[in-house]
């Protein structure tokens, strides 16, 4: 265990400034802390902070971070308090500390939750100081380094976490050796059989291709130096997970990997970089489609280096990175090859002041970071939360422009509706429509490298809550489900509005947002809207809330009836009983034209059907119910709704077997251009996409367009929106519309 002196040692030789006494303290008040608690392994427990500390010497980071290493545990793990740590080393390294620690005791109903929870915590703590992020790491790769010692259940849990979310972390800082060790722990233990396979071969390999890496290094050497270029030139193996990856990814064996050895070389200045490259491109041949210029286009974690493969000395194909000594430490250490950590306690980062709200302000890989877990945060859930942070964090990637020619990276598999979220929020919310490279596209189309995407936005837009299927990064996920949330909660104090207004009508009493605004407090709600979304949601019984409204001392007396509500239980003169409310829930499978389904006691049956042309599962719906005629399901926005204001409301909502599947009928409006097979191509695309067409009227013909109403059969909203976006994109329709009775 590295003793007391040495640590500061390892300090004051990169950091002379550091204070000393810091250093001691921390490091005899955690060893006190700690006392005689062991690890797993049966080492002093001490022995943990002590190396995580001496990680990050190696990434030469300041004497706080140090200090936060050696007392990381504290709080969590022994009697410490964090008023304790405030007083003894100042609260920037409490608030450091803290960022660390587990939340304890946590009130939740599974370990996934608990992850989600403490990982949330954790990304908070970051977003404010990215030497949590720095001393997590280091604290992830030590206790990767001793997993022998742990339960094979942990083993696999940490695993699991370390290559889903700590090693692309690492990555989108740019740390690539501490990426690449988590990576291959984590696959050790993994695919412990895959592992001991793969470096088996690994090791035969090196032993039989031993002169060949050196007779290649030496040949590319000799050519930068009868050029002139002062160069230095490396060789050697990828790591078992990267190559295992690759394996995987492509399907195919280790024999026919062309890159399992890469070399590498180290120049002065950018210029020589090029200089290089024209020296290798002009000795030997290149291999189509395999360079990658990451200096003019940087990637989003900072790194920059020319990739080529070409087949080099005795015709093999050598994979090659030319970048300078600057980029290969950025390479290395990310982040931490930065004072960013320092710069960004007075609102500095990069030279950008971060202190403000904008999305736009700092392009640096933390910068991104932040903006990353401010979207993030606004989950409905910790396990949506977690699910939106591994899809931000864990992809390839691909490069697209806007026309203004700014570089957008984005995950493999990207569409225009990822990219509109990552060029602003609010060009995700209002998009309506994509192009690429000037021609209209469906917006769940994947981008390419080098695509020119623009996106037409519409104000007050209602995005689809089915489009989130289409987007692939968690930042465009979460977002779209946020607009979705908040659209439900406006249609929900709508109808919470519409409900207490027609209430207090049939009490003759005026409806006012002011008699809303006092009434809400006293029913433990903060505005008028929140009560009014509870009333809509069923959340709220309207006696309560016309209590709460109406004057102290009235009453609603014995004939008061309501006029419309949500309900579950028929009173005999036909009204529905206001202290029974519930939603009506119905299996789709269990409907026909006209099916019995039960909304309240045992006995209570009517019959249930669909408008016509109306909805699809995914859409919000609506029933109505009239005396002696059953339930009316419409669509939400359907205009029919506006004959059923006096009548009886129920929420309803879509329980559809998955194991039944079943078409149900849609309406939309084709405007498309007079031209031959026109007609064919719009029933083409309907026919490729599962689609079954039952009718189509022509409602309007023109001398250059015809419009066009069609009723076609699909299965669900999503499947309905593939077919529009189909239909969309090509050349021969100006226009498709939904349509409702």
């Amino acid at each position: 265990m590295m003793r007391q002196y040495e640590l500061v040692e390892r300090v004051l030789k990169y950091d002379p400034s550091a204070d000393e006494a810091l250093l001691n303290r921390a490091y005899v008040y955690a060893m006190k802390a700690h006392g005689n608690q062991k690890r797993a392994s049966g080492a002093p427990y001490f022995s943990h902070p002590l190396e995580v500390a001496a990680i990050l010497t190696d990434l030469k980071l300041d004497d706080a971070t140090i200090a936060t290493a050696l007392l990381h545990d504290v709080i969590e793990d022994t009697d410490a308090t964090r008023s304790e740590i405030d007083q003894m080393f100042g609260p920037e390294i409490g608030g450091l500390v803290d960022g660390l620690t587990k939340i304890k005791r946590l009130d939740l109903v599974s370990k996934k939750a608990e992850q989600a929870e403490n990982f949330r915590k954790l990304l908070i703590a970051i977003s404010s100081d990215i030497r949590v992020l720095l001393v997590k790491l280091a604290d992830r790769l030590h206790n990767m380094r001793t997993l022998e010692h742990m339960r094979p259940e942990s083993r696999k849990r940490n695993s699991e976490e370390t290559l889903d979310i700590y090693a692309p972390l690492a990555g989108m800082m740019g740390m690539q050796a501490l990426r690449e060790e988590l990576e291959d722990h984590a696959f050790r233990w993994l695919h412990p059989e895959a592992y001991e396979a793969l470096t088996e071969r690994l090791a035969d390999m090196r032993e039989r291709n031993q002169g060949l890496v050196e007779e290649i290094r030496q040949a590319i050497a000799r050519k930068c130096a009868d050029a002139g270029i002062k160069a230095e030139t490396f060789g050697r193996e990828k790591k078992p997970y990267s190559i295992w990856s690759k394996m995987e990814h492509k399907q195919i064996s280790l024999e026919q990997l062309s890159d399992i050895y890469g070399f590498r070389v180290m120049v002065d200045t950018i210029e020589d970089c090029y200089r290089v490259l024209g020296i290798v491109h002009t000795t030997w041949s290149t291999v189509p489609g395999r360079f990658k210029d990451y200096i003019s286009a940087p990637k989003r974690n900072n790194y920059q280096s020319i990739h080529t493969t070409v087949y080099g000395p005795r015709h093999q194909r050598v994979e090659l990175q030319i970048r300078t000594h600057e980029m290969q430490h950025i390479a290395e250490y990310g982040i931490a090859a930065h004072a960013l950590y320092k710069a960004q306690q007075s609102g500095q980062l990069n030279g950008h002041d971060v202190s403000g709200e904008s999305e736009e302000v700092d392009d640096s890989p933390y910068g991104r970071l932040r903006t990353m877990i401010t979207s993030l945060l606004e989950a409905a859930n910790p396990e949506e939360f977690l699910e939106h942070t591994k899809l931000e964090l864990f992809h390839d990637q691909v490069f697209c422009f806007t026309p203004k020619g700014r570089l957008i990276a984005l995950p493999r598999g990207a569409t225009p509706l990822d990219f509109a979220y990552a060029v602003h929020t609010d060009i995700g919310n209002e998009a309506v429509a994509a192009y690429i490279n000037g021609r209209h596209v469906p917006i769940d189309t994947h981008l390419r490298n080098g695509d020119e995407v623009v996106i037409e936005t519409q104000k007050g837009h209602v995005r689809p809550a089915a489009w989130e299927a289409f987007a692939v990064t968690g930042r465009a996920r979460a977002a779209i489900r946020r607009a979705a949330r908040e659209a439900e909660r406006k249609r929900f104090v709508e109808l919470g509005r519409q409900l207490v207004q027609s209430t207090l009508a049939g009490i003759e009493v005026d409806y006012s947002e002011e008699k809303v605004r006092t009434a809400a407090p006293k029913i433990g709600f903060k505005t008028a809207d929140e009560l009014l979304a509870a009333v809509g949601r069923n959340d709220v019984q309207l006696p309560d809330v016309l209590a709460a409204v109406l004057p102290q001392g009235q009453t609603l007396g014995d004939g008061y009836k309501p006029t419309r509500r949500f309900g579950r239980a028929r009173e005999q003169d036909g009204w529905f009983n206001i202290d029974k409310v519930n939603s009506l829930k119905f299996r789709t499978s269990e409907i026909d034209s006209m099916t019995a389904v039960s909304i309240g006691g045992p006995s209570q049956e009517l019959p249930v059907a669909f408008e016509p042309g109306g909805a699809v599962p995914g859409d919000r719906i609506v029933g109505v119910m009239a005396p002696g005629e059953g339930i009316r399901v419409f669509q939400i926005h359907s205009p029919r709704l506006k004959e059923y204001e006096e009548e009886h409301w129920i929420d309803v909502t879509w329980d559809v077997d998955p194991d039944r599947p079943q078409r149900f009928p849609a309406r939309i409006s084709v405007t498309a251009v007079n031209a031959p097979g026109s007609l064919a191509e719009i029933a083409k695309v309907i026919g490729e996409t599962g689609g079954n067409i039952d009718n189509i009227k022509m409602a309007r013909r023109a001398a250059d367009f015809t419009v066009m109403h069609i009723e076609l059969e699909v299965f669900d909203l999503v499947h309905l929106n593939h077919i529009v976006a189909g239909l969309r994109a090509k050349s021969s329709v100006a226009k498709v519309e939904r349509l409702f009775e």
